[in-house]
């Protein structure tokens, strides 16, 4: 985009901004989404909506995007699982370009899909104020660094009861603010970003990495060499879940990156491979190196976060060349830790909000509402007095693992079809807008861990229902797989009827046009998705009205 034409833009954004408060109509005009195409023509209620831009599919143009050594090994085992699982539920969404959120009604229901995109926003929320706070621990690095001493006694006048001080609310603010500019951006257009963000972060964490060595003559001594209580087997499986625990929520966001792939396996392979070698090694390094400083400088409290162990050389070598050093460094960890709150929580869920209310919001606006919502929820309240709470924030993956297996299970999608919630639509309205059989088989997938994730809540249970605890994800999502596969055999779905029926195989529709509930044909053509041969279809609403420049 040229200067001539951001300026246009801007100009034409600053005019439909001020007649928005000229009158109601206006402002509801203003305020309300882009009609689409599979919008008019994907079901009979012309005064609802039940899709806008970011709900379509993708067009072209925008398809861009233990001891130590036990530790390093399980954190592969994890890593490599995850990587397995995320392989697959990136198929369905690199192959038909559409996100998470319309997934989701193929698999639940137009209606009941509500509750699964309504519970994966809701965690979002919670897990993008819990990044911004490690941030902001980044922040602080960075600010003690320029400012020193006038920094870090800056006079606190926050209450202790609220569980953070002067200084770190401050920290806090600045990294948020760093997030604002961030949420006017779709997933396509910050593919930049991501990749500035992986090339800074390997000298980082290589960096540190040889430092600690070097400090320490790789004296990692003997600090994770603890005897194991009760069964070795059962502390690895609890580990390996633990493991995939971090990168759950990653698995089931998987549809919001992925339908901007070029190409049907562009997003699979790639992660497949680097992932369990990438995390394996960045985790390995950040072992070694906290275990070797521990070991070697005998502190008082042993030294996990980065940002902590960033202070800590502050601390000890307190000099200009060590404090732009250590800024360097917590800048690209700050970076590293905002481009991950992005993808895990941002993008999610800007997509599941644009579903909940696709008149509306859209993508960016949903992200601008996570942001201000994240402030909101106090996270640094959370993480020093709520311990059972973020308890359950890390075992809730098993929750969504049951929603990934039938997701993976049975991903054949008629497109056009997934934007009707009337009783005509008879591909996915299923039982009153609900698919019984996924149902039943997310309430098996998560009813054998439950009891054992309960009671690391601090609830008495026995120790096989501990057990089967500790396999968390990985039994949740065996279960509901095998639950729905059998399940949909004996009692197959109205859509796989119809499938089964029209004689098409796995995939088969994804290379056919989309033809909408009223037998349109929706053509995807650059950056547009719109209907074939009705020229009134390729100009947005707000084209006519504002100059025909796009809504954010």
């Amino acid at each position: 985009m040229g200067a001539t034409e951001l300026r246009a833009k801007c100009a034409t954004k600053a005019t439909n901004f001020r007649n928005a408060f000229r009158s109601r109509q206006g402002f509801k005009q203003f305020v309300q989404t882009r009609d689409t195409a599979l919008d008019r023509h994907g079901h009979p209620d012309s005064s609802s909506r039940w899709s806008n831009e970011d709900l379509d599919p993708t067009p072209p143009e925008k398809r861009t995007c233990l001891n130590w050594w036990q530790s390093i090994l399980v954190i592969f085992a994890s890593q490599f699982i995850s990587s397995v699982a995320m392989f697959f539920n990136s198929r369905c969404a690199s192959v038909y370009h559409i996100g998470y959120p319309v997934v989701a009604r193929s698999i639940f229901g137009v209606y009941g899909s509500f509750y699964f995109v309504g519970a994966r926003a809701a965690l979002a929320i919670i897990w993008y104020g819990v990044q911004l706070y490690s941030g902001a621990s980044f922040m602080s690095n960075i600010l003690r660094c320029i400012f020193g001493h006038k920094f870090t006694d800056i006079p606190n006048h926050i209450l202790e009861s609220v569980g953070i001080t002067t200084s770190g609310m401050l920290a806090f603010f600045l990294f948020w603010l760093v997030h604002f500019p961030f949420c006017a951006f779709r997933p396509y257009q910050l593919r930049g970003f991501f990749w500035f963000k992986s090339i800074i972060v390997l000298p980082a964490v290589w960096g540190l990495f040889i430092f600690c060595m070097v400090n320490t003559k790789g004296n990692i001594g003997s600090i994770y060499s603890s005897q194991i209580k009760g069964s070795k087997g059962w502390f690895i499986m609890y580990a390996i879940n633990s493991g995939m625990g971090n990168t759950a929520t990653l698995i089931t966001n998987q549809p919001d990156i992925a339908r901007w792939s070029k190409t049907k396996s562009g997003a699979q392979w790639s992660q497949l491979i680097t992932n369990p070698i990438a995390v394996t090694l960045s985790a390995s390094l950040g072992i070694l190196a906290t275990a070797a400083i521990n070991n070697t400088w005998g502190l008082e409290t042993p030294l996990w976060n980065p940002w902590d162990l960033l202070g800590a050389i502050l601390d000890r070598y307190w000099s200009a060349s060590t404090r732009f050093t250590v800024f360097l460094s917590a800048f690209t960890w700050m970076v590293s830790i905002l481009g991950t709150n992005i993808a895990a929580n941002m993008i999610p869920f800007g997509s599941d909000s644009s579903m909940l209310f696709p008149r509306y919001i859209t993508i960016p606006r949903g992200q601008y509402i996570v942001e201000f919502l994240a402030f909101a929820i106090c996270p640094w309240k959370i993480l020093s007095s709520a311990s059972v709470f973020t308890t359950f924030l890390s075992g809730y993956g098993l929750f969504m693992a049951s929603v990934v297996a039938i997701m993976v299970c049975d991903c054949n999608v008629s497109i056009g079809h997934l934007y009707n919630p009337s009783r005509t639509n008879k591909h996915y309205y299923y039982t009153c807008g609900w698919n019984i059989q996924g149902v039943i088989a997310y309430l098996c997938g998560i009813a054998l861990p439950f009891p054992g994730f309960v009671g690391t809540l601090g609830a008495k249970v026995s120790t096989s229902a501990t057990d089967l605890g500790r396999l968390g994800w990985l039994l949740s999502f065996t279960v509901s797989f095998v639950v729905y596969y059998v399940l949909c055999i004996i009692w197959p779905t109205d859509n796989q009827k119809i499938i089964k029926e029209m004689g098409l195989k796995w995939e088969e529709e994804c290379g056919d046009a989309v033809v909408a509930e009223d037998g349109t044909e929706i053509v995807e053509e650059g950056k547009q998705v719109h209907a074939r041969n009705d020229s009134s279809e390729g100009i947005p609403r707000e084209t006519e009205m504002y100059g025909g420049q796009d809504k954010y």
